[in-house]
């Protein structure tokens, strides 16, 4: 249902006082942003005051929202990519009457106040997404605009659309440039995203001066070539052109990027189309001058007129006509289709089905599987029981083992499907995960080599800070991956990501490992990376050793002996070295315990108490991972010894690398003796 169902007159009809009205609600727009960040000291008011005919557009004119409404699943989606024109965004929210107080604009980047330096999700309302690193916001809008159409691709039937939305974008030129925008917008094209609107501010200004300094390229022909609609909106428009501009889009057969030209910090006597006006307060007397161009009174800061108030309070309001009219659409779509509309109240719940676990496959003893293979058979028998599951991989299906055979692809005009063909795009890749994620309704993964981990850091960083339940399959996890040599063997990325606050790594060591890894990660909110191996490993049998449920707690006593002296913990493909090392120790008289340790972060929140159990009171600890030894003295302490691996690896064969780097039972023993000779001298 579109906008022409509001109340509201289309732009054309407007009257003198109405359209005085709008100016003055603009105004009022321009100088909340100026006065916040003044009162601040620091922030970004040129933007907002340039693109506040732009948000006058969206709020009143384009967007179906309802500020009492503020998480109502048929919302249109916006975003504001430019994150450090936040203020753009929480002028509006506070004006369209979401629960963001004056007081609030007041305590604008302070602490604890919800109107933060850039848009953090949960702490506002109306924010959709935390964005700040550029680009970052356009790959998420990829990521929502896709979950719609594939929602709708799987719960509208005709005449029972209950799915119906569109995904509105403001984007800076440093969004642009970055090249995460890059991978994003040509995925949409591809995909033919037509519910996508992204509106280009080309204020040719950065921090370091003029954008020709070092972006002259030309935009709209980059984004027809992807195959998006462009659009242009004329230097010193009125905000009109921006709502006819939305309505064109509106139509359009293909995501749609709109070029507004806009001079950054208008009005502002020096500053005005200055790099000065890009990330600092304009001072007093520039804010003077603006506000007496305007109209406005100078001395009073943050002053918002009660007829503003009023105006911008009805378009906020009027929404909730809209959210009426969806929730009478629910009722008969519940009525004509009922086991569809449960499973839409619970996908959109972000519930797993009772009993989904039951299709976690349990691998035979002594069989030899990569965890990478293990995984790929976990992922497929899962998926028939989580429709909501969908993803894919960085053109790595066959290497990371994530096809889903037999449930669809996603392609232009073909939304039904399960996975999406992300190509050789993995920066692009982890923010469509995170839009998809932040839409709701899906559970998405994405899957590449773990050295490629680093091309999605950004992402995979937000996804955490935001919480959100995206699964990464990595795979390829060490120098096991063999010839192909240093520049495909992950050394630094595990402690890379163990650092990241809020995302699990887990490296399961064996397939029934695996399958509780895939069962961790599907259970929690939050995102999750998946570490895997190429080479096989056996396959345990959990009745000479502790069952692989361990997992669950982080780590766990894999193999207890009586009198242990020693305790070997390691993870991954080098448990199986861990055991054949205790085998040859045990020879030697010096009885050793192993230790699995597949998710670190899930460990450390175990009590103490329950962590130095695990770990052997007592016995002196030996770590063993073909990784960089950053972290690992947390757990094997002052008097332990370490196995790991600090430096690049090499092209060879994977079992002749493991024999060179000293990953051989041979050596684990002999670190351990030392260590347990050291502490006893």
């Amino acid at each position: 249902m579109s906008p022409e169902s509001m109340t509201s007159p289309r732009p054309s009809s407007l009257d003198a006082d109405q359209r005085r009205l709008a100016e003055r609600s603009i105004a009022a727009l321009k100088t909340l942003a100026m006065d916040a960040v003044e009162q601040a000291k620091s922030g970004h008011p040129g933007t907002p005051m340039a693109l506040s005919p732009l948000a006058y557009a969206l709020w009143t004119r384009t967007m179906r929202y309802s500020a009492a409404h503020p998480r109502w699943p048929d919302r249109d989606r916006f975003i504001l990519s430019c994150g450090h024109a936040s203020m753009l965004l929480y002028g509006a929210l506070h004006l369209t009457g979401y629960p963001l107080g004056l007081d609030h604009i007041r305590a604008f980047r302070q602490w604890h106040s919800p109107a933060a330096g850039h848009p953090e999700l949960g702490e506002c309302e109306g924010v959709e997404t935390t964005t700040g690193p550029l680009g970052q916001g356009i790959g998420n809008a990829v990521g929502m605009a896709l979950a719609e159409r594939m929602l709708a691709a799987r719960f509208n039937r005709p005449g029972h659309e209950v799915v119906d939305h569109r995904t509105w974008v403001i984007a800076s030129d440093g969004d642009l440039m970055e090249g995460v925008s890059a991978e994003a917008a040509s995925l949409a094209g591809h995909l033919g995203l037509s519910r996508l609107c992204v509106f280009y501010d080309d204020n040719r200004i950065t921090i370091d001066g003029r954008t020709d300094l070092s972006f002259t390229e030309d935009v709209g022909g980059r984004f027809r070539a992807y195959g998006w609609n462009v659009l242009h909106v004329a230097l010193d428009a009125p905000w009109t052109a921006y709502a006819e501009a939305a309505e064109q889009a509106r139509v359009a057969d293909k995501p749609t990027l709109v070029i507004c030209r806009t001079r950054i910090a208008p009005g502002a006597p020096t500053k005005e189309d200055t790099s000065e006006a890009h990330g600092a307060p304009l001072g007093d007397s520039e804010i003077r001058a603006v506000k007496r161009s305007l109209g406005w009174p100078e001395d009073a800061a943050f002053h918002v007129p009660e007829d503003v108030v009023a105006h911008m309070r009805s378009a906020g309001a009027r929404g909730a006509a809209e959210v009426s009219a969806w929730e009478q659409r629910l009722v008969a779509y519940r009525a004509a289709h009922p086991q569809l509309a449960e499973e839409l109240d619970r996908v959109l719940g972000g519930r797993l089905p009772a009993g989904w676990d039951s299709a976690l496959p349990a691998f035979t003893p002594g069989t030899k599987m990569a965890t990478r293979q293990a995984s790929g058979k976990v992922l497929q028998a899962v998926a028939q029981r989580l429709p909501e599951l969908v993803g894919g991989s960085a053109d790595l299906a066959g290497s990371n083992n994530t096809a889903l055979p037999g449930l669809g692809e996603i392609q232009r005009g073909q939304h039904a499907g399960r996975t999406v063909h992300f190509g050789v795009r993995e920066h692009g890749m982890g923010s469509v995960l995170n839009g998809m994620a932040l839409h709701g309704g899906w559970r998405p993964f994405g899957a590449t080599f773990l050295i490629f981990s680093d091309y999605m850091k950004p992402a995979i960083r937000l996804a955490a800070l935001m919480r959100l339940p995206v699964i990464y399959v990595f795979t390829h996890d060490s120098v096991g991956v063999g010839e192909d040599g240093p520049t495909h063997q992950p050394i630094e990325q595990l402690a890379g990501l163990r650092a990241i606050p809020g995302l699990t790594v887990v490296r399961p060591c064996d397939a029934n490992e695996t399958a509780e890894a895939w069962r961790l990660a599907l259970e929690r909110q939050g995102p999750t990376a998946l570490v895997l191996t190429r080479q096989a490993l056996a396959t345990l049998d959990r009745t000479q050793v502790a069952p692989a449920a361990g997992l669950r707690r982080g780590g766990y006593v894999l193999r207890e002996v009586p009198g242990a002296v020693l305790t070997l913990v390691a993870t991954g493909s080098e448990v199986e070295l861990a055991l054949a090392a205790a085998d040859r120790l045990a020879q030697q008289g010096h009885p050793a315990r192993v230790v699995s340790l597949p998710a670190w972060d899930v460990f450390g929140r175990l009590p103490a108490a329950e962590r130095e159990a695990v770990l052997g009171p007592g016995t002196v600890r030996v770590g063993i991972e073909a990784a960089a030894s950053l972290g690992w003295e947390r757990w094997v302490g002052s008097e332990g010894a370490l196995v790991t691996l600090d430096r690049f690896g090499a092209s060879a064969p994977a079992g002749r690398l493991f024999q060179e780097l000293g990953f051989t039972p041979e050596n684990v023993a002999k670190a351990a003796v030392a260590a347990l000779a050291r502490a006893r001298s």
